[in-house]
């Protein structure tokens, strides 16, 4: 997919500091207000210090009805104990002793508690200060793997975050498995690996309501690029990562909204697949009306999906040869899948459940 050599860079580097902008999670969390009632949420991949999640949900506690909210910080975070941003212009460490140890922040309360008639960042900066919410040292280094962490997830009821890009193979897994609901930053490319594409076709997980080129804070240590990067007038560094999405496994609206459909079916129009007994689909906007043969169209098109409206299909389960070896594990792989001996872009399987009847 075009657009994400910042991505790349990512897992090649395992460099994940990108820090999400507050209206980016805004536009998203809008559509899920309703569930966050009573809650206790953790934010297991944020740095209270610099995150936004961490900002949003302390701005928002009591219009959410929060129980609790819970952040994590990383032993190896470049900001951890550095400046707290989100609370005052002033430099605040915490705690005394310099080093970068990994800690959590829970949020019980967010009051008037300096008594000057609105409740903000301000109050909760007060609260930490008066031990009315707690700020601990972790025993262990903060990673969402450590059992301190886990421990944690097992405690939570939603978990809302944007987690390391390089360790999307293990995290999303231990997240599905938890049985938690959640809403968490990804890419697109994300969704083809092996370790996440089956929770998409069981059901278990689907796109959230934004999706695009997003840009994110990055620390100061990031190298200039010549594309996908500026420098504000404060000297902020940012980056634009393409094709990012959220993943959740909180139902939504827009799951259950039918694609408008309009195109006709035809062997000339729509290639038969090589090795494969399904049908290949240019674009999601080509997707035909009338058909219920088994249809190869791009992975975009998980920005559209409705359950109510079509079936993700097991690629394997349409492999025309079992002699050949390479198998997928779900998806028409690009270089698995070819029409006329031409390799084609990794595509997903799905089936119209209710086709238009001439």
């Amino acid at each position: 997919m075009a657009g994400n050599s910042n991505l790349h860079m990512s897992k090649a580097g395992k460099t994940d500091e990108f820090y999400t902008q507050l209206s980016t999670i805004e536009e998203e969390l809008r559509h899920y207000r309703k569930y966050f009632k009573g809650k206790t949420v953790l934010c297991n991949c944020d740095d209270p210090y610099e995150s936004n999640f961490f900002k949003y949900f302390a701005l928002n506690f009591n219009a959410l009805g929060l129980k609790k909210l819970i952040t994590t910080c990383y032993a190896t975070s470049p900001i951890t104990y550095t400046q707290l941003y989100l609370f005052a212009d002033e430099e605040i460490t915490y705690p005394a002793g310099g080093g970068k140890e990994p800690y959590k922040i829970e949020i019980t309360e967010v009051t008037d508690a300096n008594g000057d008639a609105t409740v903000d960042l301000s109050d909760v900066e007060y609260l930490l200060r008066n031990n009315k919410n707690a700020l601990t040292l972790l025993n262990e280094d903060g990673d969402f793997r450590s059992r301190e962490c886990i421990a944690l997830l097992n405690e939570c009821d939603i978990v809302v975050t944007n987690p390391p890009f390089s360790l999307m193979k293990e995290y999303i897994p231990l997240l599905a498995e938890s049985g938690k609901q959640f809403l968490v930053l990804g890419n697109m490319n994300h969704i083809t690996f092996k370790e996440i594409f089956h929770y998409f076709r069981e059901n278990k997980m689907w796109l959230g309501y934004n999706a695009g080129h997003f840009w994110f804070k990055v620390p100061d240590y990031y190298e200039a690029k010549n594309t996908d990067y500026k420098q504000d007038e404060d000297g902020q560094k940012w980056r634009r990562l393409g094709n990012i999405c959220w993943f959740t496994n909180m139902d939504i609206d827009i799951r259950h909204q039918f694609l408008d459909l309009y195109k006709h079916f035809s062997i000339q129009e729509y290639p038969e697949y090589d090795n494969y007994d399904a049908y290949f689909v240019k674009t999601v906007a080509d997707i035909p009306c009338d058909t219920d043969k088994p249809l190869a169209v791009p992975i975009t098109f998980l920005s559209s999906f409705s359950p109510d409206q079509f079936e993700l299909l097991d690629a394997n389960q349409f492999r025309k040869y079992d002699e050949v070896p390479v198998k997928s594990h779900g998806l028409i792989k690009d270089k698995d899948g070819t029409i006329k001996g031409k390799a084609t872009y990794a595509r997903l399987l799905v089936r119209n459940r209710n086709p238009e009847k001439e």
